[in-house]
C-alpha cells in the first residue's frame, strides 16, 4: 500500500530568504492540508520557537531543520553550491553555532557589498532599504533582488538573479561556505538527519554524481530530496535509483519561499513513512501543533 504524501519538508520563512511570517507560514500550510512541515531556513534556527508557538493548537506538526549552504568541489577542483536540509539536530551543537556566528558576520558584510557595487553601477537601491526588506534576516541576494524589482529595474526576483546577481557577475560577492562533507558530518555529530537538496538542480546537478553521494553515506548522510520544482522526470527517477542503490530516503518538497518564489508549499510532498523514520532519527523531537 502507497504511504499517504501530507508533508512538505522544505520551507523558508522571514527568517531567512522567505516573505512569510511564522503564523503565515502555518496558515499556508494548513491552507494546502498539510499534516507535517518542515522550517529549513538557511543556515539559522531563529525561526524555530516562533513557528513552534505559531503552530501550537493548530493540529500541524513543525519538524525544526536548517538548509545548510555547502560546497563541493567539481572535477577542476572549482567550488560548486550544493544545499544540504538537516533535520532535527541539537541547535547548540558547537561547531554547527560556531559556523553560524561566522556565515551570519560574512553574510552581513557580503550583502553590503553587493548592495554597494549595485549602487556604484547606477542602480536605484539603497542599503537602508534593503535592510528594511530584509528585517529580521541577514541580508541575502533575495532581499536585494527585492529591492531592484520595487525599484523597477527589473520585473522579477529571478530576473534579478538571472542578470544581475548571479555568481559571474561584476556585481557578486563570493561568500565562504562550508564544506559538504563538514556538513553531513556535523549534522549527523549533532543527532540530526543529514539530506542533500534538490540534488539535480542549477550547479550541484554536474557534482552530486551517485559515485560522490555514495562517499557520503559513511559520514551519515540519510537522504536525497528527489521530488522539487526544479527536478524533472527524468532526474526524479534517476535520483530514485541512486537512493534506492544506497539506502537513502527520498523526500518530496517545495523549497517554499513566499512572494520571493512562484512555488506553492505542497506542491511537492514527502510520504508519511518517510517522515516517521526520519522522526525516529533524529535527536530532537517535532513541534506538534
Amino acid at each position: 500500500m502507497t504511504s499517504a504524501m501530507t508533508a512538505d519538508l522544505h520551507t523558508h520563512s522571514a527568517f531567512s530568504d522567505g516573505t512569510d511570517s511564522a503564523d503565515e507560514l502555518v496558515a499556508a500550510a494548513r491552507a494546502a492540508g498539510l499534516r507535517t512541515i518542515a522550517l529549513t531556513d538557511h543556515d539559522t534556527a531563529a525561526g524555530w520557537d516562533p513557528i513552534a508557538r505559531a503552530a501550537r493548537g493548530t493540529g500541524l506538526r513543525v519538524i525544526p531543520g536548517v538548509e545548510f549552504s555547502t560546497k563541493h568541489p567539481d572535477a577542476d577542483g572549482r567550488p560548486v553550491s550544493v544545499h544540504l536540509l538537516g533535520y532535527l539536530f541539537r541547535r547548540d551543537d558547537p561547531r554547527i553555532v560556531a559556523e553560524w556566528d561566522r556565515l551570519r558576520h560574512e553574510r552581513a558584510n557580503r550583502g553590503a557589498n553587493i548592495v554597494a557595487r549595485l549602487v556604484d553601477g547606477g542602480f536605484p537601491i539603497t542599503l537602508d532599504r534593503v535592510r528594511e526588506i530584509a528585517g529580521a534576516a541577514n541580508i541575502g541576494r533575495p532581499h536585494i533582488a527585492r529591492a531592484l524589482v520595487e525599484a523597477g529595474v527589473v520585473d522579477r526576483v529571478g530576473d534579478a538573479f538571472d542578470e544581475l546577481l548571479h555568481d559571474g557577475s561584476p556585481y557578486y560577492a563570493a561568500l565562504r561556505s562550508t564544506s559538504l562533507r563538514e556538513g553531513v558530518e556535523w549534522i549527523a555529530a549533532a543527532g540530526g538527519v543529514p539530506v542533500i537538496a534538490h540534488p539535480r538542480a542549477r550547479d550541484a546537478a554536474a557534482v552530486m554524481t551517485a559515485d560522490v553521494i555514495e562517499t557520503l553515506v559513511p559520514l551519515g548522510l540519510r537522504g536525497l530530496e528527489v521530488r522539487h520544482p526544479d527536478h524533472d522526470d527524468a532526474a526524479r527517477g534517476e535520483l530514485g535509483h541512486i537512493a534506492d542503490a544506497l539506502g537513502l530516503l527520498q523526500t518530496g518538497s517545495s523549497d517554499y519561499h513566499g512572494d520571493n518564489k512562484t512555488l506553492r508549499i505542497g506542491q511537492e510532498r514527502t510520504a508519511d513513512d518517510v517522515v516517521e523514520q526520519i522522526i525516529e532519527a533524529g535527536a530532537q523531537t517535532p513541534f506538534d501543533g
